[in-house]
C-alpha cells in the first residue's frame, strides 16, 4: 500500500482579484478570523498525515516562510506577559515531526510548472497537491478522505464537487462515471471550458493526491495562450496510460479567491470561533433585522 507523506503547495501567483491588499502580503496570508488560509491548508494536510511540506514559493512571499519558522522574539514577549497560552499557540504552528522546503518559482508560469518545480524533491513518491485558496471544510479533513480513498485504489485522486453549470466552467471540469456514490472514474479532464462543452457538472476543487508520473506528462504539456504550463492537461494525458478517481468530497468549499467566497468563509467561521460566534452573532441578527427593517421602509 503507497503512503502519502508529501504536498505541493503552490503559492507563488500573483492574485489581482485583492489588490490593493495582495500588492505586498500574498493571497494565502490573507487571514479569516485569526488564522492565514494557508495555514488552514497546512493544517489539513497534516491531518492527512502529512509529514513534507513543499512551498513553491516566488517574489514577494517570504512572509510565508516566516509564518512557519520560529518566532523566538514573540513567544518570549508572550512567555514575558504571562500569556503561556498564545506563547504555545505561536510555537505550535508547526509540529516537530513536519518540515517545511522552500523552492523559488522565479516566474508565475502556471499550476503545472509550479508542481513540476517539486520534481526532485518528490522523487517517484506519490503526493498531494494543494491550493490554499480553496478552504475545504470537513470531517474528517477532506485531504485525510482523499488519501484513504488513494490508498484504497492506488491511483491519483482528485478532488471535485458538482456546480452549477456557469460556475463549473471557471474550473478544470470532469468527464467519467460513477463507481459508487462518490468515487468516479475520470475519462477527461478540461480546463475552464465553454458551459456547452463541458463534460459534466464536476469541476476541480482544489485539492489532488498524485501519482509521480504526472511529472512525465507535465513535461510534454505545450505552454497555454497565456505561457502558462496547466496541471490539468497534464492528468488528461495519464488517463492514457494509468487510471485516476474523482472523489465528491464530504464537506463544504469555499473559492477564497473570490471576495465573495472570502466573505462566506469568513461570516461562517465567525460563527463558530469559540470566542466570538455569541457576539457576532447577535451582531449579526440585529444587522440583518436593521436592513430588513430598512428595506421594509423604503418599500
Amino acid at each position: 500500500m503507497l503512503a502519502v507523506h508529501k504536498a505541493v503547495f503552490p503559492v507563488a501567483g500573483i492574485d489581482t482579484r485583492f489588490l490593493p491588499a495582495t500588492k505586498a502580503s500574498p493571497k494565502e496570508m490573507l487571514p479569516v478570523i485569526d488564522k492565514p488560509l494557508i495555514q488552514y491548508a497546512v493544517e489539513e494536510a497534516i491531518d492527512a498525515g502529512i509529514t513534507e511540506l513543499i512551498f513553491i514559493t516566488g517574489r514577494g512571499k517570504r512572509v510565508i516562510e516566516d509564518h512557519f519558522d520560529e518566532s523566538y522574539e514573540v513567544e518570549r514577549v508572550l512567555r514575558a506577559r504571562g500569556l503561556q497560552s498564545l506563547a504555545e499557540l505561536v510555537h505550535g504552528i508547526t509540529p516537530s515531526n513536519v518540515s517545511c522546503i522552500y523552492v523559488r518559482q522565479a516566474e508565475p508560469l502556471g499550476l503545472g510548472h509550479a508542481v513540476l518545480c517539486a520534481q526532485k524533491l518528490i522523487g517517484e513518491e506519490p503526493f498531494a497537491v494543494v491550493l490554499a485558496d480553496d478552504l475545504l471544510e470537513g470531517q474528517p479533513p477532506v485531504l485525510e478522505q482523499m488519501v484513504h480513498i488513494f490508498s484504497h485504489y492506488d491511483s491519483s485522486v482528485i478532488a471535485v464537487e458538482e456546480f452549477e453549470s456557469e460556475g463549473a466552467c471557471s474550473h478544470g471540469v470532469i468527464g467519467g462515471r460513477h463507481w459508487d456514490e462518490r468515487v468516479i472514474s475520470v475519462s477527461s479532464i478540461v480546463e475552464k471550458p465553454a458551459p456547452q462543452d463541458a463534460p459534466s457538472a464536476f469541476g476541480v476543487a482544489g485539492r489532488y493526491v498524485l501519482m509521480p508520473a504526472v511529472f512525465e506528462h507535465l513535461r510534454g504539456v505545450r505552454p497555454d495562450a497565456h505561457g502558462e504550463i496547466q496541471l490539468t492537461p497534464a492528468i488528461h494525458s495519464m488517463l492514457e496510460t494509468e487510471q485516476v478517481l474523482a472523489y465528491e468530497f464530504i464537506g463544504k468549499r469555499y473559492d477564497c479567491g473570490t471576495k465573495l467566497g472570502y466573505l462566506q468563509a469568513t461570516v461562517d467561521f465567525a460563527l463558530r470561533h469559540n470566542e466570538v460566534h455569541d457576539t457576532f452573532d447577535a451582531w449579526l441578527r440585529q444587522r440583518m433585522g436593521g436592513a430588513a427593517g430598512a428595506s421594509g421602509t423604503a418599500h
